[in-house]
């Protein structure tokens, strides 16, 4: 009797400890779920011509996007079924809700330059999607995890919210052909060999720095909730710009102490 009940403790502890580990499993794809959302939502208002509110929802998306991922490192969720699904959300999140907000800011409405925003926002849909593929099909575990090959879908994204908040009312009429270039030279630069830095070791949760996290977390929270504005397009084209400026400022960085420097490598 003893060792009947015994096993029946044992089942039970079992399924309770697979049933946890079932819900662990399925938080990250909720954050995915919930980028995934934002995006949709923000083709939704663009369409609607609330601009603004479009680039915050895609702003919410870059977020979710970063929390999925270290969720899924955390509680040792990360499976190909994950990756597959991030990749599906950001091409919601991070090719066509910038792409439809940038042509609904540009277009007048069937004029004669409608045609190349349409082909110019294409270019960018199918940079983010070829992007997004490459980095599914070319994980190399010998790569130097510290950076990406080609400017990753969510920083791009980045430089079209910056450039709305920031420029949005020069971004309709006539002379607004150089908002293209807003939208063409982040997608290029997405299907380029050019390295970009990653800053996933930041927000691990097993980095073991949780200090520049929680600088870089407090001055970015700081920045925005006082100009949000200048933060948003420091950040955006500062990251767009990364690797021109980092090998001139380069020489700049033995001047600093030596702890910081291991942190920030």
């Amino acid at each position: 009797m003893p060792s009947t009940r015994r096993t029946t403790t044992e089942f039970v502890r079992g399924s309770v400890r697979g049933s946890r580990r079932r819900a662990l499993a399925t938080l990250p794809s909720l954050f995915t779920l919930g980028n995934m959302f934002c995006g949709f939502f923000a083709i939704l208002v663009s369409i609607r011509g609330q601009y603004s509110l479009a680039a915050v929802l895609i702003g919410l998306s870059v977020v979710f996007d970063i929390t999925d991922g270290a969720v899924a490192r955390l509680v040792g969720a990360v499976t190909p079924f994950g990756l597959q699904f991030d990749s599906l959300a950001d091409l919601v999140s991070f090719g066509l809700a910038p792409a439809l907000l940038a042509f609904t800011l540009f277009s007048q409405g069937q004029d004669e330059w409608d045609p190349l925003g349409w082909v110019v926002c294409f270019i960018w849909v199918a940079c983010a999607a070829i992007r997004l593929a490459r980095f599914n099909t070319t994980i190399d575990p010998t790569a130097d995890k510290r950076y990406f090959i080609g400017m990753p879908s969510p920083g791009a994204a980045g430089v079209v919210l910056a450039s709305v908040f920031a420029f949005g009312d020069q971004m309709q009429g006539r002379d607004r052909l150089w908002v293209l270039l807003v939208v063409l030279v982040p997608a290029l630069l997405m299907v380029t060999n050019i390295r970009f830095r990653s800053f996933r070791s930041l927000v691990s949760p097993k980095s073991g720095r949780p200090y520049v996290l929680i600088a870089t977390a407090v001055v970015l929270v700081i920045g925005f909730a006082t100009v949000p504005v200048v933060t948003g397009i420091l950040v955006a084209y500062g990251y767009l710009f990364a690797p021109v400026l980092v090998p001139i400022v380069a020489p700049l960085a033995r001047l600093l102490p030596d702890r910081l420097k291991e942190a920030l490598s």
